[in-house]
């Protein structure tokens, strides 16, 4: 008698607004293994909340086969949202989680899909990859939850990813796991998809230049970002800094405006700006909180920076993301 082989089943849970490109880029590889290898080792459920339909943070609608408490029978369930997105019950909708992680169904948040993964206490004493755009939001509330920078990360039975790349990457690790390393290069040549990064790859941070991220700094420079980067809370002179990256204030000076385009000042500023905008966007926080949060010790110059920034007043900038949230129900842009 011919043995049945075991379908590892893999379940989206999408809310509303929830980035589109990281949906495909789980389902489309696990597509081409089944057809590489001729026969279904591979399946897919995409949920919802109620079972009803979604529409994605590009404005395309998408119509779920099931609901979550329709997830029985999975062995593994991936949150795909924005940072502040919810359950419309989380009381029921948490316990499900919480229910189908006791009976072994191993966790997983893409992008966005952390927050609401770490809202029902999934990611407690867990290691979770949070996309750089979301660090200080994430920090912010769930301060107990250890941030790494890969864009993969392994803990346990939770997976995280930091966004769609690194989703691909995933399946392509868990094709490899089920069906061998040369159906996971066949499906990986099929996308054309030229690095197939596993865990411990960091995050690529951008700079003002367009061909520029930090891995493809000068040494001295890339160390300066990754110096900046970590210090938000606490700001860093820039002697400091180039002290700490071995060279002098103004030779970092000059390598720094060359490789970026910008002065380290300026892009230190830009970096706790952003930081500063996603508390104010993901929390709710108040600006004294948020000024103290990137560095500051008082409101006044976080004011005249973020409208520098930004265009708009922190106040002003909430006030029409929550108009666009309460009043148009339109979701907020996702990674």
């Amino acid at each position: 008698m011919k043995q049945i082989q075991h379908v590892t089943t893999v379940g989206l849970l999408v809310f509303p607004g929830f980035p589109m490109s990281c949906l495909t880029s789980m389902i489309e590889p696990l597509r081409a293994a089944n057809e590489i290898v001729g026969h279904q080792a591979f399946a897919w459920r995409i949920l919802s909340e109620n079972g009803e339909r979604v529409e994605s943070s590009a404005a395309v609608g998408f119509d779920p086969g099931y609901s979550l408490a329709e997830a029985d029978g999975i062995d593994y369930l991936f949150l795909l949202s924005g940072p502040a997105t919810n359950f419309a019950d989380r009381k029921t909708a948490e316990g499900k989680l919480r229910r189908l992680a006791r009976h072994g169904v191993a966790m997983g948040g893409v992008s966005g899909g952390v927050f609401p993964l770490a809202r029902a206490g999934l990611l407690d004493d867990h290691e979770c990859s949070v996309h750089w755009c979301y660090e200080a939001a994430f920090a912010a509330e769930f301060p107990a939850i250890a941030m790494r920078d890969d864009v993969i990360v392994f803990d346990r039975n939770r997976y995280t990813v930091s966004g769609a790349a690194a989703a691909f990457d995933l399946m392509l690790y868990f094709i490899e796991e089920r069906l061998g390393s040369e159906a996971a290069t066949e499906v990986a040549c099929w996308f054309q998809h030229p690095l197939v990064r596993g865990r411990g790859v960091r995050q690529k941070i951008p700079t003002y230049r367009r061909d520029s991220t930090e891995d493809s700094l000068p040494g001295s420079v890339a160390k300066a970002v990754e110096i900046l980067s970590s210090r938000i809370s606490e700001p860093v002179g820039i002697e400091d800094v180039a002290r700490e990256a071995g060279v002098s204030t103004r030779q970092l000076e000059r390598q720094f405006k060359k490789a970026t385009g910008q002065s380290p000042s300026h892009y230190y500023r830009s970096l706790r700006m952003k930081a500063a905008r996603q508390l104010v966007l993901f929390s709710k926080q108040n600006l004294t909180h948020i000024a103290l949060a990137v560095g500051y010790e008082t409101v006044v110059p976080l004011l005249r920076h973020y409208r520098q920034e930004f265009g708009v007043s922190p106040n002003e900038d909430r006030a029409q993301i929550n108009r666009l949230r309460v009043e148009e129900g339109r979701p907020l842009p996702t990674i």
